[in-house]
């Protein structure tokens, strides 16, 4: 399992969430370029480590267990793991 960042992030951004994870598994990360391209962040499902450390930091409440995530919000499980499919992610810049 892996935790998924929805779009309740979008319009937010907050990084406490980014701060927390100690896997660095949240990208854009704050402090790139690219971050301000970005509507959200993304939790890269090869990465985290399931510690749950982003989910209570998370003032907006955008982050659930990939298992957990409100049917209303299931496209987002699609959207993180599409984020880091694309040729134009590489996690390690972001």
């Amino acid at each position: 399992m892996t935790y998924v960042i929805t779009q309740a992030c979008i319009g937010s951004k907050d990084t406490a969430c980014w701060d927390a994870c100690p896997a660095d598994a949240i990208h854009p990360s704050p402090n790139k370029a690219e971050f301000a391209e970005h509507e959200q962040m993304y939790i890269d499902p090869a990465e985290c480590i399931d510690c749950s450390a982003c989910e209570p930091a998370c003032p907006v409440e955008a982050i659930y267990p990939e298992d957990e995530v409100p049917d209303e919000l299931a496209d987002a499980i699609a959207l993180n793991r599409d984020y880091f499919a694309s040729p134009a992610c590489n996690t390690a810049s972001n």
